[in-house]
Protein backbone atom coordinates (compact mmCIF):
# COMPACT_ATOMS: atom_id res chain seq x y z
CA UNK A 1 0.00 0.00 0.00
CA UNK A 2 2.82 2.52 0.78
CA UNK A 3 4.20 1.56 -2.57
CA UNK A 4 0.89 2.82 -4.20
CA UNK A 5 0.47 5.69 -2.22
CA UNK A 6 4.28 7.32 -2.96
CA UNK A 7 2.89 6.38 -6.48
CA UNK A 8 0.07 8.24 -6.37
CA UNK A 9 1.93 11.45 -4.82
CA UNK A 10 4.78 11.23 -7.55
CA UNK A 11 2.21 11.22 -10.07
CA UNK A 12 -0.11 14.52 -8.47
CA UNK A 13 3.73 16.50 -8.48
CA UNK A 14 4.26 15.77 -12.06
CA UNK A 15 0.86 17.14 -12.72
CA UNK A 16 1.17 19.88 -10.70
CA UNK A 17 4.94 20.90 -11.92
CA UNK A 18 3.35 20.28 -15.47
CA UNK A 19 1.05 22.86 -15.50
CA UNK A 20 4.11 25.38 -15.29
CA UNK A 21 4.78 24.81 -18.81
CA UNK A 22 2.52 26.13 -21.31
CA UNK A 23 2.61 25.85 -25.19
CA UNK A 24 3.04 29.43 -26.57
CA UNK A 25 -0.77 30.79 -27.62
CA UNK A 26 -1.79 31.61 -31.32
CA UNK A 27 -2.84 35.20 -29.94
CA UNK A 28 -2.64 37.39 -33.13
CA UNK A 29 -5.31 39.84 -34.52
CA UNK A 30 -8.33 39.19 -36.60
CA UNK A 31 -6.83 42.38 -38.84
CA UNK A 32 -4.39 39.57 -39.90
CA UNK A 33 -7.58 38.07 -41.75
CA UNK A 34 -8.61 41.45 -43.75
CA UNK A 35 -6.77 40.13 -46.81
CA UNK A 36 -8.74 37.31 -46.93
CA UNK A 37 -11.80 38.70 -46.52
CA UNK A 38 -11.46 41.67 -48.19
CA UNK A 39 -10.72 39.39 -51.28
CA UNK A 40 -13.28 36.44 -50.40
CA UNK A 41 -16.15 38.45 -49.41
CA UNK A 42 -18.11 36.43 -47.13
CA UNK A 43 -21.46 37.39 -46.63
CA UNK A 44 -21.97 38.66 -42.44
CA UNK A 45 -23.24 34.96 -42.43
CA UNK A 46 -20.34 33.11 -43.70
CA UNK A 47 -18.15 36.06 -42.05
CA UNK A 48 -19.78 34.32 -38.32
CA UNK A 49 -19.20 30.85 -39.58
CA UNK A 50 -15.85 30.69 -40.18
CA UNK A 51 -15.34 32.90 -37.26
CA UNK A 52 -16.71 30.16 -34.74
CA UNK A 53 -15.86 27.06 -37.18
CA UNK A 54 -12.55 27.40 -38.82
CA UNK A 55 -10.53 30.62 -37.59
CA UNK A 56 -9.41 28.89 -34.24
CA UNK A 57 -7.50 26.77 -36.19
CA UNK A 58 -6.37 27.84 -39.30
CA UNK A 59 -5.24 31.17 -38.92
CA UNK A 60 -3.09 33.09 -36.40
CA UNK A 61 -5.93 34.32 -34.10
CA UNK A 62 -7.58 31.54 -31.62
CA UNK A 63 -10.00 31.57 -29.30
CA UNK A 64 -9.37 30.07 -25.91
CA UNK A 65 -11.51 28.58 -23.56
CA UNK A 66 -11.04 27.92 -20.04
CA UNK A 67 -9.67 24.55 -19.66
CA UNK A 68 -6.70 25.64 -22.62
CA UNK A 69 -4.55 26.76 -19.79
CA UNK A 70 -4.32 23.02 -18.06
CA UNK A 71 -1.94 20.89 -19.31
CA UNK A 72 -2.11 18.20 -21.47
CA UNK A 73 -5.24 19.86 -22.65
CA UNK A 74 -2.83 22.93 -23.65
CA UNK A 75 -0.48 21.08 -25.45
CA UNK A 76 -3.31 18.99 -27.56
CA UNK A 77 -4.84 22.04 -28.67
CA UNK A 78 -1.74 23.75 -29.71
CA UNK A 79 -0.94 20.50 -31.76
CA UNK A 80 -4.44 21.13 -33.41
CA UNK A 81 -3.58 24.85 -34.37
CA UNK A 82 -0.52 23.80 -35.53
CA UNK A 83 -1.47 21.31 -38.15
CA UNK A 84 -4.33 22.86 -39.13
CA UNK A 85 -2.25 26.08 -40.01
CA UNK A 86 -0.16 23.67 -41.43
CA UNK A 87 -2.64 22.80 -44.13
CA UNK A 88 -4.88 26.02 -44.33
CA UNK A 89 -3.62 29.73 -42.67
CA UNK A 90 -6.02 32.29 -43.72
CA UNK A 91 -3.93 34.85 -42.01
CA UNK A 92 -1.59 33.94 -44.83
CA UNK A 93 -3.98 34.57 -47.85
CA UNK A 94 -2.28 37.46 -49.43
CA UNK A 95 1.28 35.08 -49.60
CA UNK A 96 -0.36 32.24 -51.58
CA UNK A 97 -0.23 31.96 -55.62
CA UNK A 98 -3.49 32.68 -57.25
CA UNK A 99 -3.21 28.55 -57.88
CA UNK A 100 -2.95 27.95 -54.58
CA UNK A 101 -5.71 29.88 -53.59
CA UNK A 102 -7.82 28.29 -55.82
CA UNK A 103 -7.21 24.56 -54.90
CA UNK A 104 -7.63 25.64 -51.53
CA UNK A 105 -11.00 27.18 -51.78
CA UNK A 106 -12.07 23.86 -53.42
CA UNK A 107 -10.94 22.06 -50.25
CA UNK A 108 -12.52 24.51 -47.99
CA UNK A 109 -15.80 24.17 -49.37
CA UNK A 110 -15.65 19.93 -50.05
CA UNK A 111 -13.98 19.54 -46.37
CA UNK A 112 -17.15 21.44 -45.27
CA UNK A 113 -19.84 20.04 -47.71
CA UNK A 114 -18.12 16.20 -46.50
CA UNK A 115 -18.51 17.19 -42.73
CA UNK A 116 -14.96 16.49 -42.16
CA UNK A 117 -14.79 20.35 -41.32
CA UNK A 118 -14.68 21.47 -38.27
CA UNK A 119 -12.79 18.30 -36.40
CA UNK A 120 -15.51 16.44 -34.23
CA UNK A 121 -12.79 17.19 -31.29
CA UNK A 122 -12.97 21.02 -32.08
CA UNK A 123 -17.04 20.37 -31.86
CA UNK A 124 -17.16 18.35 -28.68
CA UNK A 125 -15.98 21.72 -27.20
CA UNK A 126 -17.39 24.13 -29.12
CA UNK A 127 -20.94 23.36 -29.28
CA UNK A 128 -21.14 26.54 -31.81
CA UNK A 129 -19.24 25.12 -34.84
CA UNK A 130 -21.86 22.39 -35.26
CA UNK A 131 -22.91 23.52 -38.50
CA UNK A 132 -26.55 23.37 -39.71
CA UNK A 133 -27.35 21.77 -43.54
CA UNK A 134 -27.88 25.44 -44.26
CA UNK A 135 -24.80 27.20 -42.82
CA UNK A 136 -22.62 24.21 -45.14
CA UNK A 137 -24.44 25.08 -47.64
CA UNK A 138 -23.91 28.91 -47.49
CA UNK A 139 -19.81 28.03 -46.92
CA UNK A 140 -20.00 25.59 -49.71
CA UNK A 141 -22.20 28.37 -52.46
CA UNK A 142 -19.54 30.87 -50.93
CA UNK A 143 -16.65 28.84 -51.17
CA UNK A 144 -17.75 27.70 -54.63
CA UNK A 145 -18.09 31.15 -56.09
CA UNK A 146 -15.34 32.08 -54.97
CA UNK A 147 -13.13 28.91 -56.36
CA UNK A 148 -14.53 30.05 -59.56
CA UNK A 149 -13.57 33.50 -59.43
CA UNK A 150 -9.89 32.14 -58.87
CA UNK A 151 -10.02 29.83 -61.77
CA UNK A 152 -11.14 32.62 -64.48
CA UNK A 153 -8.47 34.47 -63.38
CA UNK A 154 -6.01 31.46 -63.70
CA UNK A 155 -7.23 30.49 -67.75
Amino acid sequence: MKIFKKLILILLAIIVVAQFFQPEKNEGEYTSLSAFLTETKPSEDVQEILKVACFDCHSNTTRYPWYSNITPINFWMADHVRHGKGDLNFSNWDSYSLKKKEHKMEEVWEEVEEKHMPIDSYKWTHGDARLTDAQIQLVVTWGKQVQENYKSKLN
